[in-house]
């Protein structure tokens, strides 16, 4: 990575940070919270950092660097991702941690926030080189993590295929079986069924939900931000809800059609072609064209920071599912409050990923798996509980979600410490 994109990155995570320590300042001035009290929150417990050395295939060591923040567990474990990729740094993963530990609380599940990564771009990897670097990820962190103190799961290019391998190493440290000790793992290694779906499934279902509570309930038309493993299943599962897909996007550009998208189609062309674009049928726009499309429902489901107080003006939609991490800059939020326009919170829309990451841990430990239709159905009631907590707390106080959810969170946390 270029020195530009390095201070790009440092910046963004800078500006996550402190967007998410200041909501939790805000939500704890609405709970008449001390400075001190909100500090205690705000800190994280500890950020490790970890050099992991790899062989190469030309049989140079190549040194990577690894994060794992711990931010609260006064709630249970901590629980969160691992990412690999290029732009990962310590204010990145601290900022992921917080947001985490208020999407456990939240969610009411009983796990506190961490999140971990690796700076590295996994695509310049082989799969021999990709499996000794998650190895010596786990075994970096191994005396850190457990399925009663911190259990990672996967994130931002990582997978089953690699929580396999951390887990295997995982064990193989430990000297015992562990299934609970990683989440969104393969079935055959203890997975639960319905998690690759989950996060985009409860994205829906946290639409629907705020839907249920409007008084104009034609709001049909989605734009989505993000064509991975979470836009995808959004917008699968909300086509099949009756939304119409108008407009999707991936890190090369996206495409518009206003008669709506075959979103399964779409998928087919990106995995032959590289990227949505050129689909046939459909208009070429770029990712910028699409935040601000004239569509009900704006979808950013792909990076942090990408409604800024430069674009928040120029967004058409009336409700913004925030299916991405921190997608909104605190800026931008209070331009979008003026404009009346209602945004689901990331804590609660994107919940869905680590709630079945519960069901799995729940699974693991007790030895006893469930049908895909079971782990849907307790998604869903999960789901709609948060968010019809945090939609009643916003009406109850007169203030918006966001404030609300991490209002929910904090007074849930605050009051087991």
């Amino acid at each position: 990575m270029n020195q530009e994109n390095l201070s790009s990155s440092k910046e963004n995570s800078s500006v996550m940070l402190l967007t998410a320590q200041n909501l939790i300042k805000k939500a704890g001035k609405i709970l008449g919270l001390s400075d001190e009290k909100i500090k205690e929150v705000i800190i994280p417990d500890r950020v490790i950092e970890v050099k992991i050395p790899v062989r190469m295939k030309n049989g140079l060591l190549r040194v990577f660097r690894g994060f794992r923040s711990q931010h609260n567990n006064v709630l249970g474990p901590y629980k969160g991702g691992i990412r690999f990729h290029p732009q990962v740094n310590r204010e990145e993963v601290i900022a992921l941690s917080t947001l985490m530990t208020l999407k456990c609380s939240v969610a009411g599940l009983p796990f506190g926030g961490g999140k971990g990564g690796v700076v590295v771009n996994p695509r310049e990897l082989n799969p021999e080189e990709l499996e000794q670097l998650s190895r010596g990820y786990a075994r970096a962190i191994s005396e850190y993590i457990g399925e009663w103190k911190d259990i990672p799961a996967p994130d931002v290019n990582t997978d089953s295929r690699i929580m396999s391998w951390m887990l295997d190493e995982y064990e193989k440290i430990i000297k015992r079986k562990s299934p609970s000790a990683f989440t969104g793992k393969p079935i055959n290694r203890g997975g639960s069924l319905g998690r690759t779906e989950a996060t985009g499934r409860g994205g829906v279902i946290s639409l629907l939900t705020l839907l249920e509570y409007l008084e104009n309930k034609k709001y049909n038309t989605v734009a989505i931000q993000g064509y991975g493993n979470v836009g995808y299943h959004f917008a699968k599962i909300a086509q099949e809800k009756g939304f119409k897909i108008v407009a999707v996007s991936d890190s090369k550009g996206g495409i518009y059609n206003a008669d709506g998208l075959d979103v399964v189609a779409v998928k087919e062309h990106k995995n032959k072609t590289g990227s949505v674009k050129g689909f046939p049928g459909a208009k070429d726009i770029s990712n910028e064209e699409l935040l601000t499309s004239e569509v009900d429902i704006l979808v950013p489901a792909a990076l942090e920071n990408v409604i800024t107080d430069k674009n928040a003006a120029d967004i058409r939609a009336k409700i913004i599912v925030e299916m991405a991490n921190g997608p909104i800059t605190e800026k931008a939020y209070s331009i979008l409050q003026r404009r009346g326009i209602i945004t689901i919170p990331d804590i609660v829309a994107n919940s869905g990923g680590v709630i079945v990451s519960y069901f799995e841990w729940a699974q693991g430990l007790s030895g006893y798996w469930w049908t895909e239709e079971e782990v849907n159905r307790k998604l869903e009631k999960q789901i709609k509980n948060s968010f019809v907590w945090v939609y009643r707390f916003s009406q109850d106080n007169d203030i918006d979600l966001k404030d609300a959810a991490v209002a929910v969170a904090l007074r849930r946390i605050v009051e087991a410490q």
